[in-house]
């Protein structure tokens, strides 16, 4: 028996292998277009002094965020750490799971609400903390909560909360410039040739494409980091259905159970976008920080059946 569940462990790794490596080249192509659009605008503010100026503040303000965010998170979300003998079960799973994954042991936090989610934040698997609901632990069942926590761990483990920090970061400093750019053009005054006219032209596209370009980007880097971790978790766990079951679970209590703490700033965070969601539809995905449930656990139950193709 034991071999048949190490072998059906090896089977999901391997075939999770493939999605998590489309999953990372999507990432680094959508992150060099975020830099690229950045390097554009910084050009266009000061040449080539105006982007090295940019791009040094960019690395300032991600290197805070990066440090201070998983503290943030925390505080934002009323999360509180507990010890073993509270939250026995809990501990049982990740111990496991980080023994299986080679990782540090996380702080475990449990937040004060019945809506089932959890997140998890923190700059490195040595300095990393996973958070859940009162409410997830009513809900699920342990093998359930097992695959929501595989899914967690593979967060920290991938660094996927250093890479939403540089995303954020990137597009936020993306912001900035337009609004550089847009008081330049306010306030240069005086006349003007053809080709400033054109240059001038060209910056006022660039100030109202780029931040929307900037914002789709970053949100395309987090439904394909939620994607890797779906692969990954699943495959640490063995269980790819058992948490395609968790995701059907989670998206269906959330409109029972709404969450009390939910805010833009941070959903990104969770296993499930704690936000209400609107109207489904094409257009509504590419303004979504997580890929549609619905296409997530299809993927996972491929997974299952070793039907993924990435």
């Amino acid at each position: 028996m034991a071999q048949v569940v190490h072998n059906s462990r090896a089977g999901h790794r391997a075939f999770a292998g493939a999605g998590v490596l489309s999953s990372y080249v999507r990432t680094a192509v959508l992150m060099s277009a975020l830099i690229a659009l950045l390097a554009i605008g910084g050009r266009a503010v000061g040449g080539v002094q105006g982007m090295l100026a940019f791009g040094a503040i960019g690395v300032g303000l991600n290197f805070v965020m990066y440090w201070f965010s998983d503290r943030v998170a925390l505080l934002a979300h009323r999360a509180q750490e507990v010890s073993r003998a509270e939250a026995p079960t809990l501990f049982a799973i990740v111990e496991r799971l980080t023994r299986r994954a080679g990782m540090p042991m996380p702080r475990i936090y449990l937040i004060p609400s019945a809506s089932p989610n959890a997140f998890a934040t923190g700059r490195n698997p040595n300095h990393a903390a996973v958070a859940v609901t009162d409410g997830i632990l009513q809900i699920l069942s342990e093998r359930e909560l097992e695959g929501v926590l595989a899914h967690e761990l593979s967060h920290v483990r991938n660094r996927d909360v250093l890479i939403a920090t540089i995303a954020a970061g990137v597009a936020g400093l993306i912001s900035t410039l337009g609004h550089v750019l847009q008081w330049g053009l306010m306030f240069g005054g005086g006349s003007r040739t053809d080709d400033e006219r054109g240059s001038g032209l060209a910056a006022l596209a660039w100030i109202i494409v780029a931040p929307i370009i900037a914002l789709l980007i970053q949100l395309a880097i987090s439904r394909s980091r939620e994607l890797g971790a779906d692969s990954a978790g699943a495959a640490l766990s063995g269980d790819p259905d058992a948490l395609a079951d968790a995701l059907v679970t989670l998206e269906q209590s959330k409109t029972v159970r709404p969450y009390e703490f939910a805010g833009p700033a941070t959903s990104h965070l969770f296993i499930v976008n704690p936000l209400r969601g609107g109207a489904a539809s094409a257009l509504m995905g590419l303004f979504s920080t997580h890929p549609p449930t619905v296409e997530r656990v299809r993927r996972l139950r491929a997974m299952s059946r070793g039907q993924l193709r990435g």
